[in-house]
């Protein structure tokens, strides 16, 4: 009997030490698993909004939706100019004599793909897929026109939730990095760039996300 009650007690003595053990670790991995795919999201993410500042550059709107932009991708140009400082005379009626006229002359040099300028080294084809996503879960894009006093500023918003790029964590891990408050994390319970609220192009993520690389 004794012998049985002491396996019993090595039995629960390595059990509770391995669920002490997994606390503490189990949100250290999390935390790894998490930077990890967000750091993958968001340089999409960034992709995504330097296409979209592309299109509205040459198109004065955004595309509505990943098929226009990666087209738009294949096939535009951006002009390429050159803008000097010059002068020429004009007859002035009040004084009658002719004067000095400071002007801008734009020359136009030529032209270079936008596909060649933004993303030479970067995959544009599959812009919309999430990575580390299940099922190819893709990333939720909408384009709207703000009224600014009068002004019809044209916006546009990416994003996927957190949810589907933690799909395979603990539910309670995931459910507080949704209610997440934090200067130095993502807050709230999405990735997204840009806004249908407000004329911005920002992505609501931290500075960490655009300095680290590893």
């Amino acid at each position: 009997m004794k012998t049985v009650i002491q396996i019993v007690l090595w039995a629960l003595s390595i059990f509770f030490a391995y669920q002490i053990y997994n606390s503490v670790m189990e949100p250290i991995k999390f935390d790894k698993v998490k930077k990890q795919r967000y750091m993958a999201t968001i340089e999409k993410l960034k992709s995504i909004r330097d296409a979209q500042e592309a299109h509205r550059s040459i198109h004065n709107n955004y595309a509505a939706n990943f098929q226009d932009l990666i087209s738009f991708i294949d096939t535009a140009q951006f002009v390429i100019l050159e803008k000097r400082d010059s002068s020429f005379m004009r007859y002035n009626r009040t004084f009658r004599i002719d004067m000095p006229v400071d002007t801008v002359v734009v020359d136009t040099l030529g032209f270079r793909a936008v596909k060649d300028s933004l993303f030479k080294s970067r995959n544009y084809k599959d812009l919309e897929m999430v990575p580390f996503a299940q099922n190819d879960a893709k990333f939720e894009m909408k384009t709207e026109i703000l009224d600014k006093n009068g002004y019809k500023a044209p916006v546009f918003e990416a994003k996927v939730p957190k949810d589907i790029l933690l799909y395979d964590q603990p539910d309670y891990l995931v459910e507080r990095e949704n209610t997440m408050i934090d200067v130095e994390e993502v807050n709230g319970n999405e990735i997204k760039v840009g806004s249908l609220t407000d004329v911005s192009t920002s992505g609501n993520w931290p500075p960490y996300y655009d300095t680290k690389k590893d």
